[in-house]
């Protein structure tokens, strides 16, 4: 190992920073006092030198990394974050990353892009830390619902039982979300006892840590082809037949995602959720589509609970699922769609 392999760490550091460090592979610290002059920390590797600014956390995910990268956006000119943690998901080192903000974490991930200096290390897969206590709740299910209630009208002010009401969801369930969000910093809480309001301060973060929680249950799908002179008219056909036969559906993905925004034009798949109360070989002939195991041009989906169907919306004569969800379902496409989210993102929902 040369000397450009090892970076080196220098200055006052907090105690959760230096104890995380000091267990890093391939760093060096060496640790100095602060004093009224001296609080900078000094990353060096080989002749490269850059002062950054320090901050600890033990668990980062994507909404604490959407945080981090807004304060850095806020430094002066020439100041670089170093954001030092214990573990990272995977959500969060992409955010890290396309902010700028350097990243080092106890499970051997660094990620430091600065001016001269690039180094770069895989980390180990990180054991959850064990809880105490109930643990909090995840963004998914009926909290993922919830979420997508809050996302919908980020501007409102509210109680409780109003988001337990407006999301179908038990009081139980809204109050432990909002304890939650409160801890991850994404609400400001107003007044006490029945009055107390809750208002959501960060949707993007948000956004971004319900995109990383929200796993579908009990997902089934069935892959067909159906016959169209123009890929683009698949899903107003597809919507017709199926309203017509009374079966709730949602289309989404980039056949979803074109009814509102027209930079998606290539839709070599029309991709379809249906409520789970119906059985996809009857949805199939009722589409009618064949089934096949190699070119399709359609896939039609069902999760447990019918959650991707929440907040669906009539585009034309066109049921398509919510933009949030189309959000989520176009970042699961192999093809640009990682790309085509952001665009969705950026012109569609605005934060």
């Amino acid at each position: 190992m040369n000397k450009n392999d090892l970076v080196n760490i220098q200055g006052p550091l907090e105690r959760e920073t230096l104890r995380i460090l000091q267990g890093v592979p391939r760093v060096g610290v060496e640790p100095t006092p602060a004093t009224k002059r001296h609080r900078d920390v000094v990353v060096r590797a080989g002749d490269v030198t850059h002062v950054v600014e320090v901050k600890t956390q033990r668990v980062t995910n994507a909404s604490a990394a959407r945080q981090h990268a807004a304060y850095a956006e806020g430094l002066p000119e020439g100041t670089h974050l170093l954001l030092v943690a214990r573990t990272t998901t995977a959500e969060a080192l992409q955010i890290l990353e396309e902010a700028g903000v350097a990243v080092i974490d106890a499970t051997g991930n660094i990620r430091i892009e600065l001016p001269g200096l690039f180094l770069w290390t895989e980390g180990r897969r990180a054991t959850p830390a064990p809880t105490t206590g109930a643990p909090p709740v995840k963004l998914m299910g009926k909290a993922g619902v919830a979420t997508q209630v809050l996302l919908a009208d980020p501007e409102r002010q509210w109680q409780v039982h109003d988001l337990a009401e407006a999301a179908g969801v038990s009081v139980g369930l809204a109050h432990r979300l909002f304890t939650r969000l409160e801890r991850e910093g994404l609400i400001q809480v107003e007044g006490a006892g029945p009055q107390r309001t809750r208002l959501l301060t960060n949707p993007t973060a948000l956004l971004d840590l319900w995109a990383e929680e929200m796993r579908d249950r009990g997902v089934n799908q069935v892959r067909a082809f159906r016959l169209a002179r123009d890929p683009s008219t698949q899903a107003q056909a597809l919507s017709e037949l199926l309203t017509k036969a009374k079966i709730e559906h949602a289309v989404t993905g980039a056949a979803g995602a074109a009814r509102l925004a027209p930079f998606i034009t290539a839709i070599p798949i029309t991709e379809v959720w249906v409520t789970e109360t119906v059985a996809l070989d009857y949805v199939v002939d009722t589409a009618r589509a064949d089934q096949v195991a190699d070119g399709h041009n359609i896939v039609l989906r069902q999760a447990m609970g019918d959650t991707p169907l929440v907040l669906r919306q009539k585009v034309g004569d066109v049921w398509t699922a919510n933009p949030f969800r189309l959000f989520l379902d176009l970042r699961q496409d192999p093809r640009r769609g990682r790309e085509q989210a952001d665009r969705l993102r950026e012109e569609v929902i605005g934060f």
